[in-house]
């Protein structure tokens, strides 16, 4: 059959580049089509040279030709990345700490906390220096779960300035609410104390130098998620789901909460936790109690990372109430699924800051900036 280079770019049309609204043809990323008897080479320039972004254009463009003309045709994509130049980042950032991690979830109860523990001191055993600022202000979990309840910062001077000092355990720095009241007290704040409280662990505390500061951020989208991505460049998101709709449900609303575009955080991936039960005596049984690969699933569909699973041990809660983190435990399958998750985010993180600018601090100049998202 004979090959039709405007017919060709017509079909292109109806497909778009993942994570870009436009499609391929209108956003510039098509730079030429050729044909050659039953042969078609496509040019495509790309902003990201992130691998998956790379073989999912590759792929949805051979895969439209062969259903719109015929799978006889020989197709060949040539991808090109040329990433925008990284502008200086705007916003206050903190001298000495190089990546930013938001930990997020839609909804309360599916262990984010506990994932955001474990993936910290996982981080620290790999020889990162790692920080942790527990930014759940009603629900401060961090100094249980380090087992530092009655400990309490010191103020230091830094040039000239007093700062307050972290709490170390376990090779992380710990920042919480939790330290400042009592274990009984609730914290009865507006939004405004809350983000003023929050704005001074993070710049009057002397963190020093971190590979990674990882926020452990309360459930939901409100006003102190809004406030902090205000007041930092965060580097990305994790988001951590169990695999139940209604679970899930909530997860894609915090994914679309990064992925606005007046937000525009990266979102680095889905962690699935909870993702089945296995018996200590029985290692290799697994029961899905919460469904089957539900945030796996979400990850595909929502064209994000899938940055692993974490199974229902009992060895996890227990070390959470005493406070030593399970990932702690060597060799055994629950450090195992933290270590392949640690190492997943850090393969995520070094790919973002290639392929893409540094994240501004998002700036609020009207009542948009507050609107649902429609992603």
């Amino acid at each position: 059959m004979k090959l039709d280079r405007k017919e060709i770019l017509t079909a292109l049309e109806t497909i778009s580049v993942a994570g870009e609204g436009k499609n391929m043809v209108e956003s510039g990323a098509v730079q030429n089509v050729m044909t050659f008897g039953n042969e078609v080479v496509v040019d495509v320039t790309l902003q990201t040279p992130a691998m998956h972004i790379k073989k999912r254009t590759e792929t949805d463009i051979t895969n439209l030709i062969h259903e719109k003309f015929s799978a006889d045709v020989k197709v060949k994509v040539n991808i090109k990345v040329e990433a925008p130049e990284k502008p200086e980042i705007k916003g206050k950032s903190i001298p000495g700490i190089s990546n930013i991690i938001a930990v997020s979830s839609g909804k309360g109860g599916v262990g984010k906390s506990t994932v955001t523990a474990n993936l910290a001191v996982t981080l620290a055993t790999m020889g990162f220096k790692v920080g942790v600022l527990d930014a759940d202000i009603y629900g401060p979990s961090m100094p249980i779960m380090f087992d530092v309840e009655k400990s309490r910062p010191i103020s230091v001077e830094v040039d000239g300035k007093s700062k307050m000092k972290p709490i170390l355990s376990y090779g992380v720095e710990l920042l919480s609410i939790g330290f400042f009241t009592s274990p009984d007290q609730a914290v009865i704040w507006r939004g405004p104390m809350a983000s003023k409280a929050l704005n001074q662990m993070i710049f009057d505390a002397d963190w020093g130098e971190l590979d990674f500061l990882l926020l452990d951020l309360p459930p939901g989208t409100g006003d102190i998620h809004l406030s902090l991505m205000q007041s930092l460049p965060i580097t990305g998101a994790v988001v951590v789901s169990t695999p139940q709709a209604v679970a899930l449900a909530d997860a894609k609303k915090g994914v679309s909460m990064f992925m606005a575009e007046s937000i525009n955080v990266p979102v680095l991936g889905i962690i699935e936790n909870m993702a089945y039960f296995t018996p200590a005596e029985l290692p290799e049984n697994k029961y899905y109690i919460f469904g089957q690969e539900g945030a796996k699933n979400l990850a595909q569909d929502l064209e994000v990372p899938f940055l692993g699973e974490v199974p229902i041990v009992q060895s996890i809660r227990e070390a959470g109430d005493y406070g030593r983190p399970a990932a702690l435990q060597v060799d055994s399958p629950v450090g195992e699924a933290f270590v392949q998750i640690a190492r997943n985010v850090v393969e995520q993180v070094v790919r973002r800051n290639e392929s893409l600018p540094p994240t501004e601090a998002v700036k609020i100049t009207t009542m948009a900036g507050c609107s649902p998202s429609k992603k």
